[in-house]
Parts: C-alpha cells; structure tokens; sequence
C-alpha cells in the first residue's frame, strides 16, 4: 500500500465515526421536531443553535485534521460558519420568527453551496461522493423554500426543518459507511 493509500485508508476508517455522529444529531433534531411540533420557539432555537454549533466545531476540527488535503480549506470555512450561526441562535433566543427563519435559511444555502464544492472536490478520491452532493443540494433546496415562503406557519416551517434534518442526516450516515466500508477496503488491499 503506497503512502496515500495509506493516509487515505486511516482518514476513512478513524473519521468516518464524525460523520455518522454529525448525522445522527441531524436525525434526532429531525425527529425531535416531529414528535413535538408545539415545541416553543425558544426551545428550537436553542436545539438549532446546538446542531449549527456542534456541527460547526466538528466540521472545523474535521478541517485542521485534513490540512493537507484540498478541500480543508472548504470544510474549514463551513465549519466557521457553522459555530457563528450557532452561537447567534443561542445568543439571542428571543429573536422573531422571520429572523430566525432567515438565519436558517441563509445557513442552510451558504452550507450547502459549501458541501457541493467539497463533494466535486472529492470525486477522485471517494467514491459515492454523490451522498454528500444530495445532502449539499437538500440544504439549498430547504433554504430556498424558507426564503420564498418566510410567511409561513412556524409549525409548518417546524415540520420542513424537521424534514430536512432526518433527510440530510441520513445522507450523512449512509456516506459514513461508505467511508468506513472503503477504509476497510484500502487497508486490506483488498
């Protein structure tokens, strides 16, 4: 196995547990959401904080792990974004409605942007780079709902969040395993 190989068989089979847990939150926001759609805003303001904030530290820590690949600096500048968005939701639970929708919105698309240049970046180095494509598209998708339709109930813009977290949580936890699968792969050169 050459030193690539190698490099990129222990990054699959050490981080791939990142993206399943960066999912697993994603899916349990989801279904948090579904399970109490009378949840107060404040309350979902502060879980939405907590995901952004989570998944933010994740993705940078993720970023400063993988300098010397090309995407770090992609994957760096989404985590960032993600701790700000985090830390302006938890700073200011009292926000409206309209505001907040805007804030997820604007995080969602900027986010998603951010996942489709990691994913083409990765082409050649993994395949199934098409799940983290999806999830990059879901977040424009979801965040360009939201900006067209801001009037909206909140409990029905409760029910789309929710949608999208468990969609895109998913897409998170399948490229884990793929990732895992392929760690394994590379590293018994098989």
């Amino acid at each position: 196995m050459d030193g690539i190989q190698a490099r990129l068989s222990d990054l699959l089979q050490h981080r791939w547990t990142a993206l399943l847990v960066r999912g697993l939150i994603a899916i349990g926001l989801g279904v948090l959401v579904w399970s109490r759609p009378g949840i107060s805003l404040s309350l979902f303001v502060i879980a939405f904080g907590v995901w952004a904030l989570i998944d933010g530290i994740v993705t940078s820590w993720l970023a400063f792990e993988d300098r010397p690949q090309q995407s770090w600096g992609w994957m760096l500048l989404a985590g960032i974004l993600g701790i700000v968005i985090g830390i302006v939701a938890l700073a200011r639970p009292g926000a409206t409605a309209i505001a907040l929708l805007f804030l997820i919105a604007t995080w969602a698309v900027l986010r998603g942007i951010l996942e489709i240049v990691v994913a083409i970046s990765l082409r050649k180095e993994l395949q199934g780079e098409w799940r983290l494509l999806v999830a990059g598209v879901l977040s424009i998708v979801f965040g360009a709902i939201v900006f067209a339709n801001p009037g909206a109930g909140l409990l029905a813009v409760l029910w789309l969040v929710g949608f999208y977290a468990v969609l895109y949580g998913l897409m998170l936890v399948m490229l884990a395993f793929k990732a895992r699968n392929l760690g394994k792969h590379l590293a018994t050169g098989a």
